[in-house]
């Protein structure tokens, strides 16, 4: 499976017609998980409260209800456990759900997640994949301190074999979600506790976003913001503020990061000439310097300046508030690089 990929043109779902209506982000991934274990008995979710207490943030309300305690299963406090037996039920043809509370808890899973799931396909010659989708929340920002606040994007995109999907809005949650459900690889989806209660139109009908396949979210001649999950609504919000400077915004919303939708962004920096990339992840061997540096080979001639990053500051996330979101990407910071690529600070 290639990092880097672009996958054949598709009607994204705000062009697909018919009726929408304004759901919540978890309302949306709700949907998409029900949905597919409606079409598919196969299909079932484990994990700590998703039962009984329909999720720590609500995400499988009514689930049970309506599956039963067979196919909606709490779990122990016992993160490598579940994750090791939803592993084994899908070497034996089931396509198990794995909530992680908050993906700061999956670190006690390594083994599992990182050194069996994404090899199952490889060490049995191709005989049997992995189709499990693990999802939770991810990154910091509702003042969980530094041990309940990884953004984990930056360790698990290392590892060959996995799919990270982090989506931004509810219509991406839900398609995205469905994809990974059919997926025949382990997919690693990444939500922000900060997003679960955002609204947004989501289409009735049925719909799924294949992975790498980014999202232009507003055009712009002048510099191009990349960006994934959380941060695109702070991309969004900058490209407002810099658009009455006459800086043209164009934001990409990558929406998966394996496998990554270089071909969009090579096309938009050609254009533009001029690239930011916006990543939550603290700055070192992270997601946002391998893109800048496919950036940096693949645009080399069209550049008219290094492309400028912006991080999580290079620390252990802070509990103060005020600290908090000062150390993470911010609309600020955002237009402060925006700014001096486009020689305009």
């Amino acid at each position: 499976m290639s990092a880097v990929m672009s996958n054949p043109v598709f009607r994204e779902p705000e062009v697909l017609g018919g009726p929408v209506r304004e759901i919540e982000f978890r309302d949306a991934i709700r949907e998409a998980m029900s949905e597919e274990m409606r079409r598919d008995k196969r299909v079932f979710l484990l994990g700590e409260e998703v039962a009984q207490y329909d999720g720590a943030y609500k995400v499988s309300k009514g689930m049970l209800a309506e599956f039963g305690e067979r196919r909606i299963i709490d779990t122990p406090i016992s993160e490598s456990g579940f994750a090791g037996m939803a592993i084994g039920a899908a070497a034996m043809g089931l396509r198990p759900i794995v909530e992680f509370m908050s993906w700061s808890f999956s670190l006690v899973a390594a083994d599992p997640i990182l050194n069996n799931a994404p090899k199952m396909l490889y060490m049995s010659g191709g005989q049997f994949g992995c189709p499990v989708v693990f999802r939770g929340n991810d990154g910091a920002g509702g003042q969980l301190g530094s041990t309940h606040s990884w953004c984990v994007e930056g360790l698990y995109s290392n590892v060959p074999g996995v799919k990270i999907v982090i989506p931004s809005c509810p219509a991406d949650a839900k398609g995205l979600m469905k994809t990974a459900i059919r997926d025949d690889d382990p997919v690693f989806f990444l939500e922000s506790e900060r997003m679960l209660g955002n609204k947004g139109h989501v289409p009735e009908g049925e719909y799924l976003i294949p992975f790498g396949h980014a999202a232009v979210r507003r055009k712009g001649k002048d510099v191009t913001i990349c960006s994934w999950g959380r941060p695109v609504n702070f991309c969004l919000e900058a490209a407002e503020i810099l658009a009455k400077e006459g800086i043209g915004c164009e934001v990409i919303d990558l929406r998966t990061i394996r496998p990554l939708d270089l071909p969009t962004v090579v096309r938009s920096v050609k254009k533009t000439n001029c690239a930011v990339v916006v990543d939550q992840s603290w700055s070192f061997a992270s997601p946002g310097g391998e893109l800048a540096a496919l950036i940096h080979r693949h645009c080399f001639d069209d550049l008219d300046n290094f492309v400028h990053r912006v991080h999580t500051d290079d620390v252990p996330t802070p509990y103060s508030s005020k600290l908090e979101q000062e150390y993470l990407p911010n609309v600020r910071k955002i237009c402060e690089a925006a700014r001096a690529a486009t020689y305009r600070a």
